[in-house]
């Protein structure tokens, strides 16, 4: 599935938060600024994962106040992947671009992944210069490594929350983890379906209000116990993976 050239782009947005009262508002306005300039038919989904702040609560005030911004919210928490997972099912248009509701990542970057459908069938990107501590990069680097390994992948950066992918895909796959494998989950299973995905580089920058989560020990253990059960369940099926996963510099 190509995007076409002659038409406006059909474009969900959307971006788990939790706990991220001081970034949600912020966050929601760079992406009405630049769905805004792109044009189309676009809309934007807060997915407010169980927080225990006001998080929820600026994500209604701002869905009341515009009408392309909508919030669901997960009561209780779900984690990384079931937050993604809502957002997913929740798309309607026919691109779903996803990013993280921190603010370490630019959207107006989003301008590089498209020319990109052109030739791919999704976008991937990876972090230029990531700024996360030097232990949370060597965890990242060794991750990557051992899921292309696992999958047969050629993915610079798998949990990169910087990815476009058609809606289709998730009618045609069951999305299962929870946690921190859902990235490495969606890329193998598209793999696995033939689309080819993409890669370029974004940049990515320091986290200023709230705390990261991601690296907390029991959500990579959990990823860890999930990798290899995902393993075996992908190759039971019987879709033939494509060989034409390509990184575009």
């Amino acid at each position: 599935m190509n995007a076409p050239t002659a038409q406006p782009l059909s474009l969900t947005v959307f971006y788990p938060c939790y706990n991220e009262e001081a970034n949600v508002e912020k966050t929601t306005e760079a992406a009405l600024k630049t769905c805004q300039r792109l044009g189309g038919d676009f809309e934007i989904i807060i997915v407010n994962d169980g927080s225990k702040d006001r998080t929820g609560e600026i994500a209604d005030e701002l869905a009341a106040k515009h009408p392309q911004v909508r919030a669901v919210h997960n009561n209780p928490n779900l984690g990384y992947g079931g937050a993604l997972q809502r957002g997913y099912r929740e798309a309607t248009k026919d691109w779903v671009f996803y990013t993280d509701g921190d603010g370490q990542f630019d959207f107006e970057e989003i301008d590089k992944l498209l020319p990109l459908l052109e030739k791919y069938d999704a976008v991937s990107a990876y972090r230029l210069d990531r700024k996360d501590p030097l232990i949370r990069k060597i965890n990242a680097f060794c991750w990557t490594l051992l899921v292309n390994a696992v999958f047969g992948m050629q993915i610079r950066d798998i949990d990169c929350a910087f990815k476009i992918f058609p809606r289709k895909l998730f009618s045609e796959i069951e999305m299962k983890s929870m946690g921190a494998l859902i990235d490495t989950e969606i890329l193998a299973r598209a793999t696995k379906l033939g689309y080819r995905i993409g890669q370029i580089g974004v940049h990515h920058y320091p986290r200023i209000e709230g705390e990261q989560t991601g690296a907390n020990f029991r959500v990579i253990l959990r990823a860890f116990k999930e990798l290899f059960a995902l393993r075996k369940e992908i190759r039971r099926s019987g879709d033939k993976r494509s060989e034409n996963l390509v990184t575009t510099t």
